[in-house]
């Protein structure tokens, strides 16, 4: 069975008020309108999550919160765990996603999210691998497609279908 999985980082948050914790700072302006533009474009791909794991993170939470409404609201899980979580880590937490779950949607940060990303790819000379490798900008999404159960995910397991970040799309 053919499962996907989508590795959306948050987008840009603020550093307006240097006095609130990182944990806890939320998006800016402009993250809100890229997230806007994110939900746009996840609508039009008909991408529909049965399982939504996302970082503790202010930053993470209201993007997951632009994202909506779904057409079926998936389960959400808040994690700790994903809150600056490492490549391993990540990895770590996708071996346990449910065998139910045929999509899911992971939202956190960077450099663990497009560390985990590049592991993941099986073509590493793929454009938008390259692509991906160069940057992984706030907002910025990457599908695979992976031949595999959530348990035996591995280094190289995964097909990357699609990499798009929110200054490629149209403006909300």
């Amino acid at each position: 069975m053919k499962r996907r999985l989508f590795l959306l980082r948050h987008a840009k948050s603020s550093w307006d008020d240097l006095a609130i914790p990182d944990h806890d700072r939320p998006l800016n302006k402009r993250g809100r309108k890229a997230a806007i533009a994110m939900r746009k474009f996840i609508r039009a791909a008909k991408i529909n999550p049965d399982l939504v794991c996302v970082s503790s993170a202010t930053r993470a939470t209201q993007t997951l919160e632009a994202l909506a409404p779904w057409r079926r609201p998936p389960p959400v899980e808040v994690m700790d765990e994903l809150y600056l979580a490492s490549a391993q880590k990540i990895m770590g937490l996708a071996r346990r996603f449910p065998d139910s779950s045929r999509a899911v949607l992971v939202i956190g940060h960077n450099p663990g999210l497009q560390e985990f990303a590049l592991l993941l790819a099986s073509g590493k000379d793929d454009a938008d691998v390259l692509r991906m490798a160069e940057a992984f900008p706030t907002g910025a999404m990457a599908q695979f497609e992976l031949d595999c159960s959530w348990s035996q995910i591995d280094e190289g397991s995964g097909r990357l279908t699609s990499f798009v970040a929110p200054r490629e799309l149209k403006s909300p």
